[in-house]
């Protein structure tokens, strides 16, 4: 059984693909259950976010995991087979530390995927998919994680995608304090968002959810008020701008509902950013011409630039990185050998046993106490000598040269003396 990553991302698949592979978060227990059902796949756990959907599995072969994603998703392998990437064992190591450190995240050294990939390995263990192998993985994955970013500056002046959001809104409207700002959802995104847009103290903050209690919580936290979701298509118009991230499987804003808020407000501009997949508002509203419709992957060349200044900190990071994924993998094949151990030791004990009862009847009988330990350590000696010398005395040419080095290794001998 081997470790294996394998999904999509923002690297390899557009967002229109990346939406079709989503996880609804309720669901995801099941999932994992159904994934794990058969003897293919031992161990699984799932991360799906806006940018990747990535299943890691200690398994047989991958193949099954990823005939199960196209499958659960009702898509034809086909139709995903191009953006997936499978990675085994090292190089599926070396990519969770990597995701989890922010390194291969659309806004670099994001922290936010970190929390993401601790609620991934939450939910596998409340599922019971998450075994001793990917347990112990997701537990050296974090701790790496922790490491990057104490140690190298890969979080300094980060420019999340919470923060990109803003700048986006600033393209538009030179002062967000004159701005009314609706949120679309209450998760953490959405939180994150509304933190940011505070900050800059704008007319009006208004958050729509379908549980509005939740909604209202946020809303309280930044002087905002709250609205029910079936409120949107009345009260659209009065938003300059509109930040959603629900987990919606349909659209919140439609095409028409959009027309008929631009109308309203007589054409002037509105600022929509849709960070959720699936989407929450259908990309034909991005043709209207006084809406400015953005999406996950508008944000990711907002912070290009700021890559170059960071490259000290990739080469840093990437070192750590390196130096603990051989320390997992000599883990790994160590954790390999315990049987072998087990067997080994048990085979001992066994021998150590025989020889001790031995003994006690001979003590019993009276026989002198020196004689019996004598009689004992040389009984033992030689049960535990004799598999390797047996095994030497019959070989033969190269494979008893061989056997004699592996001997005088394991029992540091030095017989050139």
């Amino acid at each position: 059984m081997q470790l294996y990553a394998l999904g999509l991302n923002h690297h390899t698949a557009p967002l229109a693909v990346r939406e079709q592979v989503a996880f609804d978060p309720l669901r995801l227990p099941q999932a994992l259950v159904e994934l794990t059902r058969g003897r293919e796949v031992r161990e699984a756990a799932i991360l799906s976010t806006c940018n990747r959907t990535e299943l890691y599995c200690a398994a047989e072969a991958p193949e099954r995991a990823a005939d199960w994603l196209a499958e659960y998703h009702q898509l034809a392998p086909r139709n995903i087979s191009p953006y997936l990437y499978t990675l085994p064992s090292r190089d599926a190591v070396r990519h969770m530390f990597r995701v989890a450190s922010g390194l291969d995240s659309m806004v670099l050294g994001e922290p936010q995927i970190l929390g993401q990939m601790k609620q991934a390995a939450r939910v596998a263990e409340n599922a019971g998919t998450l075994g001793t192998l990917l347990h112990k993985l997701f537990q050296k994955t974090f701790a790496v994680a922790k490491e990057v970013r104490s140690t190298t500056a890969i979080g300094a002046n980060i420019v999340s995608m919470a923060a990109a959001t803003v700048h986006l809104a600033e393209r538009i409207f030179e002062n967000i304090a004159e701005q009314k700002v609706l949120f679309i959802g209450a998760g953490e995104m959405v939180e994150l968002c509304a933190a940011h847009f505070a900050a800059q103290q704008p007319k009006r903050i208004t958050v729509a959810n379908r549980t509005q209690a939740r909604g209202e919580a946020l809303a309280e936290r930044f002087s905002g008020d709250a609205m029910r979701l079936d409120e949107i298509g009345e009260r659209l118009a009065e938003y300059d701008i509109v930040v959603s991230c629900t987990a919606s499987p349909l659209p919140i804003i439609g095409l028409g509902m959009a027309e008929r808020a631009i109308r309203t407000r007589r054409h002037r501009p509105m600022v929509m950013v849709d960070l959720a997949v699936p989407r929450d508002i259908e990309p034909e509203v991005a043709q209207l011409d006084d809406v400015f419709l953005y999406s996950l992957d508008d944000l990711g060349a907002i912070v290009e630039s700021g890559l170059e200044s960071r490259e000290k900190a990739v080469i840093e990071a990437e070192e750590i990185i390196a130096s603990r994924v051989d320390g997992f993998l000599h883990w790994l094949e160590a954790r390999e050998a315990v049987p072998t151990i087990r067997a080994l030791r048990d085979t001992a004990e066994r021998m150590r046993r025989h020889e001790v009862e031995h003994a006690l009847k001979l003590l019993a009988r009276g026989e002198d106490p020196q004689r019996v330990l004598e009689a004992l350590s040389h009984g033992l000696t030689n049960k535990l000598m004799h598999g390797p010398t047996a095994a030497l005395n019959q070989s033969e040419g190269v494979s008893r040269a061989e056997l004699a080095e592996l001997i005088a290794r394991i029992y540091h001998l030095h017989p050139e003396d």
